[in-house]
């Protein structure tokens, strides 16, 4: 059974990273289509601004709260994101929340024994409860949109795998909220096994889209993320292969953290290169921060397993 402490920290800890992943979907969504389904520009939009809200609900609530960790890690914001968005909002108009930004980038954390907890795990249940039901209708629309697609019913400049991704991290987010709500208490083991295999393979799509969306003249950057697609394909199926006991998770998870290590530090420079109009594609800055945080949401994990692991 989640302790009343826990419960909140985690559920606030997730929302801040996850929330922000799901409107940046609904963004990623909103700007891919044509003029002609101006429906599905709308539907996305007002899902965008749905997860605006919940995030900011959640920033008022996390102050003091959620751990220096999570704060430090990367996952909630980086050194390029306020940029990156500046940046996207210019080339698409859509009018985004930098504020929310400016406030994760200042949230702090202590103790929070001060809180009257009882009171505090009201507010938090009710965030999740929320979450629960704006994500379930954005899986909804993301599933619906990904039959559109594959059906040739529809356009839209976001890969069908792109969706199919998102639409899997829509899923996840879920999941992870779900236990939350039940009080379900962490299984470092059973988290390392199911995070690894998902994570993996979410670190090995990143780089195909990368490689994809590069002006076809940067060889040398499309090289390198062929070469990370192909390295966590690889360690995707090491992760599988450690669920049905064949090789031991530990194995896996050091293999995974020195690559996600690398892959931050290249998503890192990639997005450094798109805010400072360095690099030639047809990437949204937004996106290459996008999958910075991924990467560093990753890595944190990583570190928590390997040291369950020692």
């Amino acid at each position: 059974m989640l302790s009343s402490n826990k419960f909140i920290q985690q559920s606030l800890e997730l929302h801040l990273f996850f929330a922000r992943i799901m409107k940046e979907h609904s963004f990623f969504l909103e700007i891919g289509f044509t003029p002609k389904n101006s429906n599905y520009i709308d539907e996305a939009d007002a899902f965008r601004m749905g997860f605006d809200n919940l995030l900011y609900d959640v920033i008022t609530m996390s102050e003091g709260i959620v751990s220096s960790d999570v704060l430090q890690s990367g996952e909630v914001v980086t050194p390029f994101t306020l940029e990156a968005e500046k940046a996207s909002a210019y080339f698409t108009g859509v009018k985004i929340a930098t504020d929310l930004t400016k406030g994760e980038a200042e949230l702090m954390s202590s103790s929070f024994s001060r809180h009257n907890h009882e009171e505090l795990e009201k507010k938090v249940f009710a965030i999740n409860k929320r979450a629960m039901e704006l994500t379930r209708g954005l899986i909804r629309f993301k599933t619906g949109l990904l039959s559109e697609v594959l059906s040739c019913k529809i356009f839209t400049v976001n890969y069908p795998l792109l969706i199919d991704h998102i639409l899997r991290e829509a899923k996840f987010y879920f999941m992870l909220v779900q236990r939350l709500q039940n009080c379900e208490e962490i299984d470092i083991e059973r988290e390392a096994y199911e995070q690894e295999t998902f994570w993996n393979r979410i670190m090995a799509e990143h780089s195909k889209f990368i490689r994809g969306l590069l002006d076809p003249t940067e060889d040398e950057l499309i090289n390198t993320a062929n070469n990370f697609g192909h390295q966590f394909d690889i360690l995707t199926r090491k992760a599988k292969e450690a669920m049905n006991q064949s090789i031991p998770i530990s194995k896996v998870t050091d293999e995974s953290l020195e690559a996600t290590k690398s892959i931050r530090s290249f998503k890192a420079q990639g997005t450094q290169g798109l805010v400072e109009c360095k690099i030639k594609s047809i990437i949204i800055p937004l996106l290459g921060d996008h999958t910075l945080r991924e990467a560093s949401h990753y890595l944190r994990l990583l570190k928590i397993f390997r040291k369950a692991e020692d």
